[in-house]
C-alpha cells in the first residue's frame, strides 16, 4: 500500500538521524502523521522500536481506520475495546490497590505535627501512581458490580459500579485509623494515538484520631502509543491535597515526560500551612519513592535537617506478564474476599477469569455476553419506567465542582452494608455465594436475557 511505502521511508529517514544522535536512546517519530514516543529508552532502531505493540499489523491498522472517527471524543463508554489490550482485573479492583500501602495512613493518623500528617498522607496518594503506569486497560464494570477486599491492614474496602452511563464507580475503605470515600467519574478525549483522561471525582480522606478531612485533586493522566509504538502512561501537572479542617495543603507537581524520557516519573511540590508558608519539601519519583524535608519560608532546606525517605515501592514480581504487583495478584486471589462473597464481585466475572487463565477467545466471548446483557437490562428497565439503585451506596443533592466538570455525590450507606455482612457472615447457609461456588450476577432482573430486545 502506498501509504505504508511512504510511512517505511519517513521511518527510515528519522531513524537515520536520531541515530547519528545516538543509537541508544529514544527518539520522537511520526507514523502516518501520529507521534510516537518511547520515553524507556532502548538499543533497537526507531523504526523497530515504533512499530512495537501488542497488536498484529492488520488489526492495528483496521482498528485505526474505526476510531479516526473518534477522534476529540469522550470514549468512556462509545467503544467497544478488543480483549487484547485488557488485564484480568476491573477498574473495581484496580481502584482497591490504591490500599497496598495504607500502613502509611497508621503514622499519619498518630502524627502530632499536623504538616507531617500531610507529608504521609500525601505520600500514600503518591504510592498509587506506580499502579497507573500499567499499560494494561482493567475491564469497565457491569453496572451493580461490586468489589470487596479484607484481610488487609484491617481495612472493610467495598466498591460498586453505580452507574453506566455515564460510568461511574464509588466505594469506602475503613479501618481503626482512616475512612476513605471516593465517586469517581473518569472523562476522556481520544487524540489518535493516545487518550487524555481526566479524573472527574471527589475523593475524601478522614484520619480519625484528629478527625480532619483531607481532599484531593490529582492530576490528569495520558495514555500514549495505544496503538502505534510501546504504549506508555504519564500524569503530568499538579495534585493538590487540602486538609479542608485547618486550610493546611500539599501541592505537587508532576513533571512532563519530555525528549528522551528527561523529567519523567519527577515529583516536587511543598506542604504549605494555612497562611500558604512552606513547611516541608517533598520530592521524589511517582513510580519509586517519595522523601520530604523541612524547609524555611523560602522553601529551603532547614540547616541541620535531612532529606527523610516516606514510601518507597514495595519488591515486584520480575517479567510478570501484566506487570502486577504481589499485592495486585492477591486483589484477584479469595484471599482478600469475605468468606461469603457477594455474586456480584469482580473476581466472578467469567471474561475476567478467562483472560486470567490465558484463554482470549472466550474472554472476547464473555465480554460481549456481559456487555449485551447489561444493554438488554437497561432496556428493561426503560420500558419499565424503573430508575436503577445501587444497593451500597446512595446518590446524594450534592454536587462537587472539578476543574473537569461538576460531579454527583453518591454516599456509602455502612449500616445496610454492615447489617447485610454480619446475617450472611454467621449464617451455615451459602446464600450470597461462598467465593468461586457463585455465576457472576450483578443484574437487577433475573428474567431478562440478552437476547431480549
Amino acid at each position: 500500500m502506498d501509504g505504508q511505502k511512504q510511512g517505511t521511508g519517513f521511518f527510515a529517514s528519522i531513524a537515520s538521524t536520531l541515530s547519528a544522535m545516538s543509537r541508544s536512546v529514544n527518539g520522537l517519530l511520526g507514523y502516518e502523521g501520529l507521534e510516537v514516543i518511547n520515553p524507556e529508552g532502548g538499543t533497537e532502531d526507531a523504526e523497530v522500536e515504533a512499530h512495537k505493540g501488542r497488536w498484529k499489523q492488520e488489526d492495528r491498522d483496521s482498528y485505526w481506520k474505526m476510531m479516526q472517527n473518534y477522534i476529540g471524543s469522550d470514549i468512556t463508554s462509545m467503544v467497544t475495546l478488543p480483549v487484547l489490550i485488557f488485564e484480568p482485573m476491573t477498574m473495581l479492583q484496580k481502584m482497591a490497590e490504591l490500599m497496598e500501602y495504607s500502613d502509611i495512613l497508621k503514622l499519619a493518623d498518630e502524627c502530632e505535627d499536623p504538616h507531617m500528617r500531610l507529608v504521609y498522607a500525601a505520600a500514600w496518594f503518591i504510592s498509587m501512581y506506580y499502579v497507573v503506569q500499567r499499560t494494561w486497560k482493567p475491564f469497565n464494570p457491569i453496572l451493580g458490580e461490586t468489589y470487596e477486599m479484607v484481610n488487609h491492614c484491617g481495612i472493610t474496602f467495598i466498591a460498586e459500579q453505580v452507574s453506566h452511563h455515564p460510568p461511574m464507580s464509588a466505594a469506602h475503605a475503613e479501618n481503626e485509623h482512616f475512612v476513605y470515600d471516593i465517586t469517581s467519574k473518569l472523562k476522556t478525549k481520544f487524540l489518535g494515538n493516545s487518550v487524555d483522561v481526566y479524573p472527574v471525582g471527589r475523593t475524601r480522606l478522614t484520619l480519625k484520631k484528629t478527625g480532619v478531612v483531607l481532599d484531593l485533586v490529582p492530576p490528569p493522566s495520558k495514555a500514549n502509543n495505544i496503538i502505534f509504538g510501546r504504549t506508555w502512561v504519564d500524569s503530568p501537572g499538579e495534585m493538590i491535597l487540602t486538609n479542608l479542617t485547618t486550610s493546611d495543603k500539599v501541592v505537587l507537581y508532576f513533571q512532563p515526560c519530555g525528549w528522551f524520557g528527561a523529567g519523567r516519573y519527577e515529583v516536587d511540590g511543598y506542604v504549605y500551612n494555612a497562611d500558604e508558608e512552606p513547611k516541608f519539601l517533598m520530592t521524589g519519583k511517582w513510580n519509586e519513592f517519595m522523601s520530604c524535608q523541612p524547609c524555611d519560608s523560602e522553601g529551603e532546606p532547614l540547616l541541620g535537617s535531612e532529606l527523610k525517605e516516606v514510601w518507597r515501592v514495595a519488591d515486584i514480581p520480575k517479567n510478570d506478564k501484566f506487570q502486577y504487583t504481589y499485592f495486585a495478584h492477591k486483589l484477584n486471589s479469595f484471599d482478600t474476599a469475605p468468606k461469603k462473597l457477594l455474586p456480584s464481585d469482580s473476581r466472578l466475572r467469567s471474561d475476567r477469569l478467562a483472560l486470567e487463565q490465558g484463554d482470549l477467545s472466550k474472554a472476547g466471548v464473555e465480554k460481549s455476553r456481559l456487555e449485551e446483557r447489561q444493554r438488554a437490562e437497561k432496556r428493561a428497565r426503560e420500558a419499565s419506567g424503573d430508575e436503577y439503585k445501587p444497593r451500597w451506596f446512595e446518590i446524594t443533592d450534592e454536587t462537587a465542582s472539578t476543574p473537569w466538570g461538576d460531579l454527583e455525590i453518591y454516599k456509602y450507606n455502612g449500616s445496610k452494608y454492615t447489617q447485610h455482612r454480619t446475617t450472611v457472615d454467621s449464617s451455615d447457609d451459602i446464600g450470597e455465594s461462598e467465593n468461586s461456588s457463585s455465576e457472576f450476577n450483578p443484574w437487577q432482573y433475573h428474567n431478562v436475557s440478552a437476547a431480549q430486545s
